[in-house]
C-alpha cells in the first residue's frame, strides 16, 4: 500500500492513507502522501475497538474519486461494511487470501461477505488460483483482476557488494544457498537446514545462509556494536534472562502467526501437540523431542565441505545476500503470494520452491524458478520431504548453466513486469476505471522439463 500510494503521489495524484496509529510515525505527510491515523483495531468476528466511528465517518465523507482497501478480516475493511452504500467513490478491494475461510468462527462472516463484495466496483487478487479468488468465482463475481506483487527498484537496482561474502567468511568459490523468512518454523527453515545436512555436494564447498529472527545474530548489529557495549550485550544474551526473553519472544510470535492464519483451532491443536509430546516423553522408552534447528545446523556444519549460517540481517545486507546467492531455497508451509520469490527474481537469483501459495504461478510468471515436489496435510500445510529437497538442491548445484539462464530471465522479467513502477501503474488504471494491460498474461504454462529439474509441475 505504501508503494502504491507513493507512486501515485509521485505521478501527481492527491493521495491520503487512512491507517493505524504508529508510535514511531513522526509526520502526517510521508513522501507526498498524507497520513490520517486512527487508534483502532480488531476484526468484526472478535470485536472492533477504538476510533471506529471516527474512521467510518472520515471515509464516508471523504471527497475521493477512488478508494483502495487492502485485506479482509481486519478493522479498516470490516468497519466499513455498514457505510459502503454511502461511499460514492469508486471502491477497489484487495482480499489478500481469506485466511479464515475454513474456520468455524468465521462461518457467518463469509456467509455475509459475497453481498459485501458486490458493493465494490473491482477486486484485485495476487494469485490466479487460491481460496479467495475461488470464493468470489463460486459466488458469481467476475469484476476482478489478477495482479502480481511488486518489488522495489530502489532496493534491487544496485551493484553487488564484493565484500559481502568476505564479511560472512563465505569462500568465493562456495555454492551459496539462501533461505529467508519469519517465523522460523512456518517458513520452513528446519526443512531447508535438514535437507542441506543430507545434501551430496559432490565434493564442492557449499554454504547455507538462513536469514530469520535468529537470536543474537545479525551482520548489521556486529558492525554497530563494539567494545564494552558488545560484551555486555553478549553477556545478557547468554544469561538466563536473555534465554527467557528469547523463548518468550519466539512463543508470542508463533502464537500470533497461528492465531492469524489458523485461528483458535490452530492454537488448540498446538496445545494438544505439546501435551502429546510430553506424554510421549514420559513413555518407556521415552520418545525423543524434535531436534532443534540449531542442532541440525551444527551437525551439517561438521560435515566436509559444508557450513550453515543462521543469522538476521538489516535490509541493505539482506538485499546483498540475494545478490550474492547462487540459489534461493523456499520450503514454507503456508503462503499466499510469497514476496521472497519475487525478491529472488529481482536479484537475478534462481529459486527452488515447494508448491506453496501461488509459487507455481510465480515460477511461470518470472521464468526464474523450479518446483520441488511436496505434499499438503489435512489442514492445507505444505510439507516437503527433506531427502527430496536435498536431491533437488544437489541437482541445481550440478547445473550452473541452467541456473544462470533462469536468473537472467527472472531479472529481465522483473524489470519489465514486477517493479513497483509497473505494478502501481496497473492499480492507477483500475482506480481510474480502466482495464490494465497486465503482462503476466503473456506467460504461458511451461512444459515440465523447462519448469523444474524434478519435472514436478
Amino acid at each position: 500500500m505504501r508503494q502504491v500510494a507513493e507512486c501515485m503521489a509521485a505521478w501527481g495524484h492527491d493521495v491520503t492513507v487512512a491507517t493505524s496509529r504508529h508510535p514511531r510515525r513522526k509526520s502526517s505527510v510521508v513522501n507526498g502522501v498524507r497520513i490520517r491515523e486512527f487508534k483502532a483495531g480488531g476484526k468484526m468476528v472478535y470485536g472492533l475497538n477504538g476510533q471506529i466511528d471516527e474512521y467510518r465517518e472520515f471515509v464516508r465523507t471523504f471527497a475521493a474519486d477512488a478508494i483502495l482497501i487492502m485485506a479482509a478480516q481486519q478493522w479498516s475493511f470490516d468497519a466499513l461494511w455498514p457505510v459502503l452504500d454511502d461511499i460514492k467513490a469508486r471502491k477497489v478491494f484487495i482480499p489478500c487470501g481469506f485466511s479464515g475461510l475454513y474456520e468455524p468462527d468465521f462461518s457467518e462472516y463469509f456467509r455475509e461477505l459475497p453481498d459485501v463484495l458486490r458493493k465494490f466496483d473491482h477486486l484485485v487478487f495476487n494469485a490466479e488460483k487460491y481460496r479467495d479468488i475461488d470464493f468470489v468465482r463460486n459466488n458469481g463475481l467476475s469484476n476482478f483482476t489478477v495482479l502480481p506483487n511488486g518489488i522495489s527498484e530502489a532496493d534491487f537496482e544496485r551493484e553487488p557488494d564484493g565484500q559481502f561474502r568476505q564479511r560472512l567468511a563465505i569462500p568465493e568459490d562456495a555454492f551459496l544457498f539462501l533461505t529467508v523468512g519469519n517465523p522460523i518454523e512456518a517458513k520452513g527453515h528446519r526443512d531447508v537446514v535438514d535437507a542441506f545436512s543430507r545434501l551430496d555436494t559432490g565434493g564442492q564447498s557449499a554454504v547455507l545462509l538462513s536469514i530469520a529472527g535468529w537470536p543474537g545474530s545479525g551482520l548489521g548489529a556486529s558492525r554497530r556494536e563494539r567494545g564494552l557495549a558488545q560484551l555486555v550485550r553478549q553477556k545478557v544474551i547468554n544469561s538466563r534472562l536473555g534465554t527467557a526473553v528469547r523463548y518468550g519472544d519466539a512463543v508470542v510470535r508463533r502464537l500470533f502467526y497461528i492465531a492469524r492464519f489458523e485461528g483458535w483451532i490452530g492454537i488448540e491443536q498446538l496445545v494438544r501437540r505439546k501435551l502429546t509430546r510430553r506424554k510421549l516423553a514420559r513413555m518407556d522408552p521415552p520418545v525423543p523431542p524434535l531436534e532443534s534447528i540449531e542442532s541440525i545446523a551444527a551437525k551439517a556444519s561438521a560435515q566436509p565441505f559444508k557450513r550453515v549460517i543462521l543469522t538476521d540481517l538489516e535490509r541493505q545486507d539482506l538485499i546483498q545476500a540475494y545478490l550474492a546467492a547462487d540459489l534461493f531455497v523456499f520450503a514454507s508451509r503456508i503462503e499466499y503470494s510469497p514476496l521472497v520469490l519475487f525478491e529472488a527474481a529481482a536479484a537475478g537469483t534462481p529459486f527452488l520452491t515447494v508448491p506453496v501459495g501461488n509459487a507455481d504461478e510465480i515460477v511461470r510468471w518470472t521464468g526464474g524458478g523450479m518446483l520441488c515436489e511436496a505434499a499438503k496435510d489435512g489442514r492445507g500445510y505444505t510439507r516437503v520431504d527433506p531427502t527430496t529437497l536435498a536431491r533437488e538442491m544437489a541437482g541445481c548445484m550440478r547445473d550452473r548453466e541452467k541456473l544462470s539462464r533462469l536468473g537472467a530471465t527472472a531479472r529481465e522479467r522483473w524489470r519489465n513486469c514486477f517493479t513497483w513502477k509497473v505494478v502501481a501503474g496497473y492499480y492507477e488504471d483500475i482506480l481510474a476505471g480502466k482495464t490494465p494491460n497486465v503482462r503476466i498474461t503473456e506467460f504461458k504454462e511451461l512444459v515440465p522439463d523447462e519448469q523444474a529439474i524434478s519435472g514436478v509441475a
